[in-house]
């Protein structure tokens, strides 16, 4: 299908889901509410709710940044909010059976259901907003040369920035990874979440990530979505070496590989064994693999590589959506042992969409290699 057709359809379906939320909302909420005032009311608040999001990336497209970016945050959080919404009134439903069941309490229930999720957003929206956590791994490498032994690789993932999330948000994680004082940092993916434009202002701010051996990255599939060869190059601009199915020597007996994101890969019909072609040439080597998605791990342990870093998936970002997201990804978060091979598939640095988190804070992880010799 051509990039056009596909971009066209993409919207459709994206605007047609967020359309089904809102319609499901307020056909839940209409009995509540006394007359048809009331009702008015409720039609033109989700009406204005609607049209927020779509309206602050129009507005920072045509170069309203700071509104257009206010406007954004504000139906972001709506995003978010909805989805909890949406969810408590849903297991409200389901447990009444969708008011066939315990009639008369049909209506306290739904009560219920908003407030609860009226609580969670709150909660969600604060945890959204916090640092995130730095989480401490160590693993051990039966390859790894002596004079390795305990070097640090900080793992960032999934910052989406632009839009919401910009310099003053970049500038304090620079800060905190500069304080984990890692050796090498690899940046798996992600890095930019809409327009490449919004992102290349950072650039002074990028380019203050720096570790002794090196910054590296791999495309995810939103450089995809933004201009793949254009998001390279800001990397490339801001010091980073960009792996594009490909592998290269870090230090003597430490090599980073990495690929272009598979998920976009599969969306875009890109054929080819990316995987074969960045593990393919070194092996017996201590490898570290990035790939921005947690697919074909098994592929990867069989080609050698020692650690893979990944991320993507955000742990769900909003409970219950995790339960969603582990049908594509099963690995969703955390740690895995694949046949002599590590993989950690981090949370995510930043937030897509809400800037809201539930039960899954954002991530960046240390992690400590060691020699197992």
């Amino acid at each position: 299908m051509h990039t056009v057709w596909r971009f066209v359809l993409f919207i459709a379906i994206v605007l047609t889901v967020w359309t089904g939320m809102h319609a499901y909302v307020l056909w839940r909420l209409w009995p509540l509410l006394p007359g048809w005032l009331g009702r008015r009311a409720l039609l033109g608040s989700f009406a204005g709710l609607w049209v927020l999001y779509p309206l602050g990336r129009i507005l920072v497209h045509f170069g309203y940044a700071r509104s257009g970016a206010f406007v954004q945050a504000l139906g972001a959080a709506w995003m978010g909010a909805l989805f909890l919404v949406l969810a408590c009134l849903l297991l409200a439903d389901l447990a009444t059976g969708f008011g066939r069941l315990l009639p008369g309490h049909t209506s306290t229930l739904r009560l219920g259901a908003l407030a609860a999720a009226g609580l969670l957003s709150l909660a969600a929206l604060v945890q959204g907003l916090r640092a995130p956590v730095v989480s401490e791994v160590e693993v051990r490498l039966a390859s790894l040369p002596q004079a390795l032994d305990g070097t640090v690789v900080v793992q960032l993932s999934d910052l989406h920035l632009g839009g919401i999330l910009g310099r003053a948000w970049l500038e304090r994680r620079v800060a905190q990874v500069r304080a984990l004082r890692p050796d090498l940092i690899a940046v798996t993916g992600d890095l930019v979440d809409g327009d490449v434009e919004e992102v290349e202002s950072l650039l002074p701010s990028l380019q203050k990530l720096r570790a002794p051996l090196g910054v590296w990255a791999v495309t995810g599939n939103h450089e995809f979505y933004a201009g793949v060869d254009r998001c390279v190059g800001l990397m490339e601009r801001a010091g980073f070496t960009v792996l594009r199915d490909r592998a290269q020597e870090a230090a003597p007996g430490l090599v980073l590989a990495g690929v272009d994101d598979l998920t976009a890969r599969r969306q875009f019909k890109l054929d080819g064994d990316p995987v074969g072609r960045a593990l393919g040439s070194h092996r017996g080597e201590t490898t570290i693999y990035l790939c921005h998605s947690p697919l074909q791990a098994e592929q990867a342990a069989g080609l050698g590589a020692s650690l893979m870093l990944s991320g993507h998936t955000h742990a769900g970002q909003l409970w219950p959506f995790g339960y969603l997201v582990r049908i594509a990804y099963p690995r969703i978060e955390g740690r895995y042992d694949l046949g002599g091979m590590v993989l950690l598939v981090c949370r995510g640095t930043g937030t897509w969409g809400p800037p809201m988190r539930l039960f899954r804070p954002s991530e960046i992880l240390r992690v400590t290699l060691r020699t197992s010799r």
